[in-house]
């Protein structure tokens, strides 16, 4: 595919992204992660800055943005929202005309989607969603390329999401599966089932791909799954809900057993992290064979190193 019509894009969630464009960008993914294996160094963003906002703290999506950006030659820029103006002396539309005149993109990470949905349609330059309570999509192309690494082509695979199905990363999978084609699984407790109107959304992509979606609160909804994947049971800013949570989602817990009631000897455990080891996954899964966790850390990285070749014109 010809780069080109990304230049300029922003990225606030997959469902603005064609099928063929994130399959495009899976691909870059791909062959970024195979020149840094090999040892190339490129420099395609030099002369270039990017800001980096956050509201949330992060490990791996700000060493990802980081370290994609100054390897390729670029300077990131850290700032937290005790740094500066945004929202406090100044509106988060006047914030996202000064930074478009001084750097070449936005990476935001916090709590409102419409916080990067603004920065977006007043920076005019490229802004990317490192993770807000609605979604989560740098997160979820690592998924899908560490999918493709163990199973080929991620259409028609089995990705069963166990846990708190409302949570971002639950609600980007629906999405990015729903569009590429993965037949795509939340078992959860009824009260936790994602919302109604973006299944709605996702019904048609779903049928235009050949994507299963299904919603369930019954744990042998596992059967054929190729990947099992949980998150935290409390998202940051829940952290007063990690009572309730605990007990509603203990029978939920992805472990050695769960991942047999799959059937297949060759199913792997994905996770975004960070974990808590003994609730949401036991220990010997996440830290055992059939654990892909660390790759898809990993994979954070090329994914967006991609995302930021194509948007900023360097590919």
């Amino acid at each position: 595919m010809d780069y080109e019509h990304f230049k300029g894009r922003s990225l606030l969630c997959w469902l603005d992204y064609s099928a063929a464009e994130i399959t495009a960008l899976l691909e870059l993914a791909k062959r970024v992660k195979t020149e840094s294996k090999s040892g190339q160094v490129r420099q395609r963003f030099l002369g270039k800055t990017i800001a980096l906002i956050f509201e949330k703290r992060s490990t791996r999506t700000r060493c990802a943005f980081e370290t994609a950006f100054g390897e390729e030659g670029g300077h990131p820029v850290f700032l937290s929202t005790a740094d500066i103006q945004m929202g406090v002396k100044e509106s988060l539309e006047d914030t996202a005309r000064v930074m478009g005149r001084m750097f070449s993109a936005i990476q935001f990470r916090g709590f409102k989607q419409e916080t990067v949905e603004t920065l977006a349609a007043f920076a005019g330059i490229p802004v990317y969603n490192g993770l807000t309570d609605s979604y989560h999509p740098t997160q979820v192309l690592a998924d899908i390329m560490t999918l493709e690494e163990n199973f080929g082509s991620a259409k028609e695979k089995n990705l069963c999401f166990v846990g708190d199905g409302r949570n971002n990363v639950a609600r980007s999978l629906m999405v990015i599966c729903a569009k590429l084609g993965v037949n795509f699984t939340i078992i959860t407790p009824a009260v936790l089932a994602p919302d109604h109107d973006l299944v709605k959304r996702c019904a048609p992509l779903a049928a235009e791909s050949g994507a299963r979606l299904r919603i369930s609160d019954k744990l042998e909804e596992v059967k054929d799954a190729h990947a099992l994947y949980t998150d935290v049971w409390a998202s940051m800013g829940e952290e007063d809900k990690k009572a309730e949570r605990k007990a509603l989602l203990a029978p939920y817990q992805v472990n050695s057993s769960l991942m047999a009631a799959t059937g297949r000897n060759d199913t792997i455990f994905l996770h975004c992290l960070p974990a808590v080891k003994g609730e949401e996954v036991s220990a010997e899964l996440i830290d055992g064979p059939q654990s892909r966790a660390w790759d898809e850390a990993e994979n954070r990285k090329h994914t967006i190193k991609a995302i930021m070749l194509a948007t900023l014109g360097a590919v």
